[in-house]
């Protein structure tokens, strides 16, 4: 039988067949999604320079936006997907790469934004716009459950519709004129909100944007770069646990990033975003770091925690101590760009971070978190038991495996190629995730099982 033949059979379920009968992990009651066979495609298509438009304006491009390289990472993988499966209509074509959550949310969270969305079609129950900044009770109960004796009061806590947001208004609040370092490799969307504000120069293969600081994190400094490398930068943006490599920084580590961060005068932008995968004992929060509140903004998201990525909801964190060149409070600034360019997350979304918080809704998120964390355990085995140097896993629901001397694209078109799975190159992380790719560890549980059969079968 052929491996595109076998590929299209039926999914298997079992995970004692897989991994052997020592090995035990529960299979969540679901609906494995399978890709419709003939998918609707929209395709873009540039116009040639041989052709001519009707009309156009007389409205100059922002020069910006053409330094940007190509499509976003994730869009431009999922272009790929579909015209993968154009190709193989019959495939059973399994996601990997985008981190996008698939287990459904908790009941005790969903029944709270119920009760709230048919309580707005009462007199009683209807509310209009909020505060921008977000409801009181939300933001205590976010200063109590994740920032408790860290210094942190409701007041610091602005409520918002996703991370990814809260970093573009950031990039707003700090305007064009500051210089920025990140991690490299690192989650994109820091990178691209930096070119698109005109912070950076032009992009150079193999090197990335000129006038960003590309903190090199590689396995032979443990995913934490040598801050005595480092030039000095307005704002340091930092992940952990890290996207896309899974590490996750130590206390002593993020100790000398607060002190590095001092020593030149700079801010950090905290992204906490996994800090509820953690399974070592490191901090979870930047302000848990003496000094942490002097220097820091930190932003996180009940995306990856209750399966909130399509419901939309984040928060970022500016304490009152983190002051400008001038001592105007960063806070203040912030709150003018929350006011100006957002009206507050949906009061439905509010209505669910609080049943989030909740004790049983702790409760609940921790079980989804620990679904995934064994998903992240079976694809970890599977590489590892291939030969395969592999990173992450352990904080992170990402698994970050080498192909040395290969190129990221190639690795990942081959996958898609030869097993229908997608996964993520890691050069669309930054210079440094070149012969990386990321294997998401969200997905049902027979979908990944499936799919480390693939693998297996492909790299034995």
């Amino acid at each position: 039988m052929s491996m595109n033949n076998r590929l299209s059979t039926s999914i298997s379920s079992s995970s004692s067949a897989f991994l052997g009968q020592d090995r035990h992990f529960k299979i969540r009651p679901q609906n494995v999604f399978l890709p419709p066979k003939n998918p609707r495609i929209c395709k873009c298509v540039a116009t040639t320079p041989t052709e001519k438009t009707a009309y156009m304006t007389k409205v100059s491009r922002n020069a910006n936006m053409a330094k940007l390289q190509a499509g976003y990472l994730f869009p431009e993988i999922a272009r790929r997907r579909a015209a993968h499966m154009l190709k193989y209509p019959d495939a059973q074509v399994i996601s990997l790469g985008i981190g996008d959550t698939t287990e459904p949310i908790p009941e005790v969270i969903t029944s709270a934004m119920a009760k709230r969305s048919h309580g707005l079609s009462t007199i009683e129950g209807y509310s209009g716009y909020g505060a921008e900044q977000g409801e009181k009770l939300l933001r205590a109960a976010i200063a109590s459950t994740f920032y408790a004796n860290l210094g942190i009061e409701e007041d610091d806590i602005f409520v918002s519709d996703g991370a990814k947001s809260d970093i573009s208004r950031l990039q707003v609040l700090f305007g064009s004129g500051v210089t920025m370092a990140v991690q490299d490799p690192s989650y994109p969307a820091y990178v691209d909100s930096s070119v698109i504000m005109g912070q950076t120069g032009q992009y150079q293969k193999d090197f990335g944007y000129g006038k960003i600081e590309y903190m090199k994190c590689t396995p032979e400094n443990g995913f934490f770069p040598d801050l005595s490398t480092v030039s000095r930068t307005d704002v340091i943006f930092f992940c952990s646990p890290n996207n896309p490599t899974g590490s996750a920084a130590t206390r002593d580590q993020l100790t000398q990033l607060v002190q590095f961060a001092k020593e030149n005068g700079s801010i950090i932008v905290y992204d906490s975003a996994y800090a509820l995968y953690m399974s070592d004992d490191n901090p979870k929060s930047i302000f848990e770091i003496p000094g942490g509140r002097e220097v820091a903004i930190e932003t996180s998201s009940f995306s990856k925690y209750a399966g909130f990525t399509g419901v939309r909801l984040g928060w970022t964190v500016v304490p009152k101590e983190l002051k400008f060149s001038d001592g105007f409070p960063v806070a203040k600034d912030f709150n003018r760009i929350v006011c100006t360019c957002f009206n507050g997350a949906s009061n439905i979304a509010q209505s669910g971070g609080l049943a989030c918080l909740s004790p049983e809704g702790l409760e609940a998120m921790q079980e989804v978190i620990g679904f995934y964390k064994e998903n992240t355990e079976i694809i970890v085995e599977t590489f590892t038991s291939l030969g395969f140097n592999v990173y992450g896993g352990k904080n992170a629901p990402y698994v970050w495996v080498h192909f040395p001397g290969q190129s990221s694209w190639e690795v990942f078109g081959e996958i898609l190629e030869k097993t229908h799975v997608v996964t993520t190159p890691g050069s669309g992380f930054g210079p440094g995730g070149e012969g990386f790719v990321r294997v998401s560890a969200f997905g049902h549980r027979a979908n990944v099982l499936e799919a480390c059969r693939r693998f297996r079968e492909l790299y034995k």
